[in-house]
């Protein structure tokens, strides 16, 4: 719901012309609120005497705004991150784990529904591998794999443990922290994943998206009910951490495939 302050209201008209669902009027030089709206905070963001709010939304989160990335150091970043695959032995701090979740918090969503569910397992991190291990040696030892699940998952179980075996975890690479991302559609636990992965860049951190961990934890409720994910599905996971290894240079890529017209 849509407050307006009426002192503060000036009449601008910035809100009422920027509403998406045309929710906002003005009204003997004032802005009001008709009805239907996403609460996308547009009006809130634009009104240049903060004479809107939504009180359902923490309004004490809202600050100015500062647009001051310089492109070409964005480039740079996006240019130079790499998948990690091997991690130091060191905890992310729980300030920084913050701000991966701020920058997926922030990103948009289909239709504002802001319906996105961050897992973050850092400090119960062995507890949750030794419920994986016991999972995939289920799955091996009866060679049962639930319907719709390709075969080929139960090769690479096999595979997986016999490295493990070796001293080689192919699943969790001594990563200290593992983010899942929920979300109510592909697209925003994409979206929001690719924000928090320049969030670990800008923080020195660095990431690894683990399909075979996310297929894993998708195929046992009771995975999911440790995590807190019954009620929706993880499309994306990451590990996290501080990366062993240091690269220096970009990677070279084919030439952009893009269609002008």
């Amino acid at each position: 719901m849509i407050l307006i302050d009426k002192e503060r209201c000036v009449g601008c008209g910035l809100c009422a012309a920027d509403c998406i669902t045309v929710n906002l009027q003005l009204v003997n030089g004032k802005a009001e609120v008709k009805g239907g709206c996403l609460e996308c905070g547009h009006c809130v963001a634009i009104c240049p005497q903060n004479a809107v709010s939504i009180p359902e939304f923490d309004m004490a989160d809202v600050s100015a705004c500062r647009m001051e990335l310089d492109a070409d150091v964005l480039l740079q970043a996006i240019k130079g991150r790499r998948s990690i695959r091997n991690y130091q032995a060191k905890k992310v701090e729980k300030d920084k784990l913050h701000l991966l979740a701020e920058a997926g918090r922030y990103t948009a969503t289909a239709k504002n529904t802001q319906g996105c569910r961050f897992v973050l397992v850092q400090d119960e991190l062995d507890t949750f591998k030794d419920m994986i291990w016991q999972q995939i040696g289920q799955t091996v030892e009866t060679g049962i794999l639930p319907e719709g699940v390709p075969p080929v998952m139960l090769e690479n179980y096999q595979r997986f443990l016999k490295m493990r075996e070796h001293g080689a975890d192919f699943l969790f690479r001594n990563a200290p922290a593992v983010l899942f991302v929920a979300a109510n559609t592909p697209v925003d636990a994409a979206l929001a994943a690719q924000n928090i992965e320049l969030m670990a860049v800008a923080q020195g951190l660095g990431a690894l998206y683990n399909g075979f961990l996310n297929y894993t934890i998708n195929l046992a409720p009771e995975l999911k009910q440790w995590l807190g994910l019954e009620d929706k599905p993880s499309y994306v996971c990451m590990l996290l951490g501080y990366p062993a290894v240091k690269y220096t240079s970009t990677a070279p890529r084919k030439a952009a495939d893009v269609v002008w017209r």
